[in-house]
């Protein structure tokens, strides 16, 4: 058990959370849910020791151990790739370590020997003769096979390094375990055995993450981060997102009966338990659900961005033919002969297991480099508007402002300031924030001013490289819902299970065996019918 007191986090220019007093128990997975700045992952850092509190105090269970999700991906680069799983185990490493030392030393005498006893009696307390076998099978279940396992760290793709940092997190079921965007740059079929290998674990598991789809299948519980509180809540991201509405609707019903009030609570309830009943932690979630009252739900004080496309024009018949493209780069052949068509009103999502691989496509899609071979045709009648992966370019001018940044996109009636001003306010700019320069931009700053040039272009055709990067849940779901209503035609790439899940009708997978293409197909339907075949091959 982890357990908080009494915990407050004041920085010089402002408080954080106050009165902070939590019990994180075994058998449950806590979502630490916040507007972005609001202390998520201050709050992890808390709880691993790494930060301390302003007043208050963190305490484990006698004899529990921690463990965390590494964010520094070049920090093992000198290890080896089992090595760096190993040392997720603290202290079952340091015995391996001094022991193979004491055996290994010339001068081993008979108190080197007393103590190298020692060490192989705690040694086999902690399993430690089957760590490199249970090492190496985590390993191979994230996609790490046998033969890198004594590769250096140094030498892999930078993918394949978060598999190893999330084993080592993983290794040794730890007591408590904190992750913080464990998702990111991980594919498709990594993230659905986490979900699998976290809705099973016995342990604490707190986790940070932007992506709702792993928030609903793995948590049991929210920890929400709001109002200057910390406070818990029962049930996964969208039972925690549809009660504070409700909270809000029941808060603004002064004239309402309380006996109107608990009867729409239960009846939201009752709609809720049987989603959690068909859950993968079914049994314990609905009788939690059954036992909260109106004073349980609570308003969330979150704003939600206003994203709305309007194509200008329609598109005509014909949408994009890709015919044989081929990239090479740095020596190595990304792209191989690459060819689909996308009819108009598709809304595709590309995906591959590498990033690389789906972001140079799309950069060739929109015309931002060119092909070694074969060409990409969009229809006369398409227009087209891009969001590169890497926005750090569209915002490296230091002379502008937000505002002025956003003038150069703007027709002649929408440049003046009453406009534009209006216009970034609904994508949560207000007042003299329009005026920050945008060299200084975070990242979600940057993907929400690049929204509002997009919706001021009009196009008919959007094509967006992991667009939903560096944003907040609820800038994620204003842009979910802005493109499921988009009346043109979509191409992108995603990380976000929901957000492929909702929006795209055409899948096309690139990868090793070329261009696998799914028309009038969700990504459930894709994914399992990937399963399917995986275990027909007999790789899962």
């Amino acid at each position: 058990m982890l357990t908080v007191n009494n915990v407050s986090m004041v920085f010089t220019d402002r408080k954080l959370y106050d009165d902070v007093n939590l019990k994180f128990t075994p058998g449950n997975c806590y979502g630490i849910i916040g507007a972005n700045g609001a202390g998520k992952s201050t709050f992890l850092k808390i709880l691993e020791g790494k930060l301390a509190p302003t007043t208050g105090t963190v305490q484990m269970g006698p004899n529990e151990r921690m463990s965390s999700l590494k964010q520094d991906h070049f920090a093992f680069d000198d290890q080896t790739v089992m090595n760096t799983v190993l040392q997720g185990f603290t202290r079952l490493y340091e015995v391996m370590t001094e022991k193979d030392a004491l055996y290994a030393d010339p001068d081993f005498d008979e108190a080197k020997g007393m103590r190298a006893a020692e060490l192989e009696g705690e040694f086999a307390e902690m399993d430690g003769w089957n760590a490199e076998s249970d090492a190496s099978q985590l390993l191979q279940s994230l996609g790490i096979p046998e033969s890198q396992h004594q590769t250096l760290m140094a030498e892999l793709p930078e993918g394949e390094k978060v598999k190893v940092l999330l084993a080592q997190a993983l290794f040794g079921k730890p007591d408590v375990l904190l992750l913080d965007e464990p998702t990111n740059g991980l594919d498709p079929q990594t993230i659905d055995w986490l979900e699998d290998f976290l809705a099973g674990y016995e342990n604490t598991v707190l986790v940070v993450s932007h992506d709702r789809h792993f928030l609903n299948a793995v948590c049991t519980m929210m920890c929400d981060v709001d109002f200057g509180k910390i406070q818990l809540f029962v049930g996964n991201y969208d039972f925690w997102l549809e009660s504070s509405k409700l909270a809000q609707e029941l808060r603004g019903q002064q004239n309402a009966k309380k006996e109107e009030q608990i009867k729409q609570l239960q009846e939201f309830i009752a709609r809720f338990s049987a989603n959690a009943s068909k859950s993968k932690q079914a049994t314990s979630r609905k009788k939690q659900l059954d036992k909260i009252t109106l004073d349980d739900i609570k308003p969330s004080s979150r704003k939600y961005p206003y994203i709305k496309f309007t194509p200008e024009r329609e598109i005509g018949n014909d949408l994009l033919r890709v015919e044989n493209v081929s990239k090479t780069i740095e020596g190595v052949k990304v792209l191989d002969n690459v060819s689909f068509i996308l009819r108009p009103g598709d809304k595709t999502a590309i995906i591959s297991r590498s990033d690389v691989t789906a972001s140079l496509l799309m950069q060739i899609i929109a015309g931002a480099i060119e092909p070694d071979t074969g060409t990409v045709t969009w229809g006369v009648t398409t227009s087209r508007s891009y969001m590169p992966r890497d926005l750090t370019p569209e915002f490296s001018d230091e002379r502008f402002d937000i505002l002025e940044w956003l003038r150069q996109f703007a027709s002649k009636e929408e440049s003046d300031n009453t406009f534009l001003r209006g216009f970034l306010g609904q994508m949560l700019f207000r007042g003299d924030e329009v005026l920050k320069k945008v060299t200084v931009l975070s990242g979600g700053e940057k993907v929400r001013s690049y929204l509002a040039k997009m919706m001021l272009a009009k196009a008919n055709v959007l094509l967006l490289d992991d667009p939903t990067n560096h944003l907040d849940l609820e800038s994620i779901t204003a842009l979910n819902d802005a493109l499921i209503d988009f009346k043109g035609s979509m191409v992108f790439t995603s990380h976000d299970h929901q957000f492929i899940e909702t929006i795209a009708n055409h899948i096309v997978e690139v990868g090793p065996k070329g261009v696998v293409e799914r028309a009038d197909t969700t990504y459930d339907e894709f994914m399992s019918h990937e399963v399917a075949q995986a275990q027909v091959a007999g790789v899962y």
